[in-house]
């Protein structure tokens, strides 16, 4: 089934965004490689595509996991959690509808 991973950012948190990052998109490359990965991406703070130096918000990622327990596993490992970039994280089952 697939699950909607939303992290919300604790303030501020662009430059360690930037540190964890590699290891962050190191896992979402796994579960793409795997064929589980539906898409991911983090909400700028503004309304821009680059929103540079005020940074993100918090990011979306919706993945295949085998139940609800195994994707909140997954997303308490996320290198970001580990990182103090996300003061929240929800995870909540997502069924695709459209396209």
């Amino acid at each position: 089934m697939w699950y909607a991973i939303t992290g919300i950012d604790v303030e501020d948190s662009l430059d360690k965004r930037k540190a964890a990052r590699p290891r962050h998109v190191a896992r979402l490359q796994e579960l793409l490689d795997q064929g589980r990965l539906l898409l991911a991406g983090p909400f700028p703070a503004i309304d821009a595509e680059d929103p540079g130096p005020v940074g993100f918000s918090g990011s979306l990622i919706i993945a295949e996991f085998e139940d609800l327990d195994a994707a909140k596993a997954w997303a308490n490992a996320d290198p970001y959690r580990a990182a103090g970039v996300y003061r929240e994280v929800t995870v909540r089952p997502f069924r695709q509808t459209l396209p």
